[in-house]
C-alpha cells in the first residue's frame, strides 16, 4: 500500500488552483486531471465504482455492511489562488526546533517567531516548500488522508460502515458544493477533511458573500479638465474609506466578522472593487451588507445615481443549525479522534468548507482536521506524522461500531 506521504507528494504536483473569474465548472480544466488520476488511483484500489462527471467532481465507494450508516468522506482538489500552486517543490525536514530554511538562495525562511505552534512539532517531519509557493495541504492533504484510508478499508476484514468518497472541484472560490449530487452521494451524514492542526473539529463557519462595486467616471484631458473630470478610482477609494476601519481581517479574530477588500483595478472611466464578507452571527452578517449598501447610496446621491453598481452575491451560511439537531455526527468524530490519541477541540472557522453548504442541503458535514497550516500561503507546512494520525481516525470513524 502507498503511504499517505507518497500520495500527497503526487497529489501536489498537480497545479490545480481554481479561478474565481471563470465561469465554466470547474473554473479551471487542469483540476480535471488530478480528478483523472484519482479516479484510476481509486479503481485500482478496487473501488469499481468510481468516476468523475462532466463538472469535474470524483465519486466512489468502499462497500461496508449495509446494515450500518452510510458515511461520507469529502475533500477538494483546488488549491486557493492567493498563491501560486505551479511548480511545488516540496521537501520533507526533520524539525529539531528553531527556523526552518526553505529556500537557501533566496533567504527564505520558516520562522518560528513568525509562526510560534511550530514549537509544538519539534521530532516531526515537515512537508514544506521552497518557500516560492503555497504547498497544497489544503487540500490535497484531505485527498490523501481519505485515499489512505479508504485503500485500508478495502483490504481489511474488520466490519465497517459503507463509505462514500466525494472530491469536489473549485471549493476555494466558493463553488464546491454547487454541483455535488447530494442524491446521488447517497450518504447518511458526511465529513469534509479540509481542517487545520490536529485535534481540531469544526461546525460552526462564517456565513459568506461576495461584493462587487463599479465606479463609473469620466475621463478627460487632464489639460482641459477642470470641472469636467471625474476621476472613479478617487470615488473608489472614497467609498472603502466609509467601510468600517475596525471591520477588517487585519482586525479580528474569534468570532469577529470582517469586510475584506480583495483585489481592484481601474482607470479613470471605470474601476472594480471587490469584497469578501464574513460573519458567524447571521443579523451582523446582514448588519455588514446594509453597511455596504448605505455606503453606495451615499456615492450614488453625492455624485449622481448610476456613479456606482454595487451587487453582493450570498455564498453560503453558517452550518451550525444544521448540525445542532444531529450532534452525534459530531460526537462520533470526537470518539474517534481520542481513540487515536488526539485531544478533540472544537474550534469555529475562520471560513467554509464544502460541509457549509452541503449541511444546508440536507447532508450533515461537520470538517475534520487533516494536520496542515499557515494555508493559502508561501509557509505552509504538514508534519507526515499529523496526517497519518488523520488517516487512523478516518479509518476509526468508519470502525467505530
Amino acid at each position: 500500500m502507498k503511504t499517505v506521504t507518497e500520495r500527497f507528494l503526487k497529489y501536489v504536483s498537480f497545479d490545480t488552483m481554481s479561478d474565481e473569474f471563470s465561469d465554466t465548472c470547474p473554473s479551471t480544466r487542469k483540476q480535471k486531471l488530478l480528478g483523472a488520476a484519482l479516479v484510476e488511483e481509486m479503481k485500482e484500489i478496487g473501488i469499481c465504482d468510481a468516476f468523475m462527471d462532466e463538472n469535474g467532481y470524483v465519486y466512489g465507494t468502499v462497500p461496508g455492511d449495509p446494515r450500518l450508516p452510510t458515511i461520507g468522506l469529502i475533500a477538494h482538489m483546488d488549491t486557493s489562488p492567493d498563491a501560486s500552486g505551479a511548480n511545488i517543490k516540496a521537501k520533507i525536514v526533520e524539525y529539531r526546533g528553531g527556523d526552518v530554511c526553505l529556500n537557501e538562495e533566496k533567504g527564505i525562511f520558516l520562522r518560528q517567531s513568525d509562526y510560534p505552534s511550530l514549537k509544538n512539532h519539534c521530532g516531526k517531519h515537515l512537508i514544506v516548500t521552497d518557500g516560492t509557493t503555497l504547498l497544497g495541504a489544503d487540500d490535497k492533504a484531505g485527498i490523501a488522508e481519505i485515499m489512505a484510508a479508504a485503500e485500508f478499508l478495502m483490504t481489511t476484514r474488520m466490519r465497517h460502515a459503507t463509505i462514500r468518497i466525494g472530491f469536489t472541484p473549485d471549493e476555494e472560490i466558493g463553488r464546491g458544493a454547487d454541483r455535488f449530487d447530494v442524491r446521488g452521494f447517497g450518504a447518511d451524514y458526511a465529513y469534509t477533511a479540509d481542517g487545520g492542526p490536529i485535534g481540531e473539529i469544526e461546525y460552526e463557519n462564517f456565513n459568506a458573500a461576495g461584493a462587487k462595486a463599479v465606479f463609473r467616471g469620466l475621463n478627460i484631458h487632464p489639460g482641459s479638465a477642470k470641472d469636467k473630470m471625474v476621476n472613479s478610482q478617487y470615488i473608489a477609494m472614497e467609498y472603502q474609506s466609509l467601510l468600517p476601519n475596525a471591520q477588517k481581517p487585519e482586525h479580528t479574530d474569534g468570532y469577529e466578522g470582517f469586510i475584506h477588500l480583495t483585489d481592484m483595478a481601474g482607470e479613470v472611466e471605470q474601476s472594480t472593487l471587490r469584497w469578501i464578507i464574513r460573519d458567524h452571527d447571521m443579523d451582523k452578517f446582514q448588519e455588514k451588507k446594509a453597511v455596504m449598501a448605505a455606503a453606495a447610496d451615499f456615492i450614488n446621491k453625492k455624485y449622481g445615481e448610476g456613479t456606482v453598481e454595487l451587487t453582493i452575491r450570498d455564498s453560503y451560511y453558517n452550518m451550525k443549525k444544521c448540525i445542532e439537531p444531529c450532534m452525534y455526527v459530531v460526537e462520533r468524530a470526537k470518539k474517534a479522534m481520542e481513540a487515536v490519541g488526539m485531544n478533540p477541540v472544537e474550534v469555529p472557522i475562520r471560513g467554509g468548507t464544502d460541509g457549509a453548504r452541503l449541511s444546508y442541503e440536507g447532508l450533515p458535514c461537520p470538517n475534520l482536521c487533516t494536520g496542515g497550516e499557515n494555508y493559502h500561503g508561501r509557509f505552509e507546512f504538514i508534519p507526515v506524522e499529523d496526517m497519518e494520525l488523520c488517516v487512523k481516525m478516518l479509518i476509526q470513524i468508519a470502525t467505530d461500531l
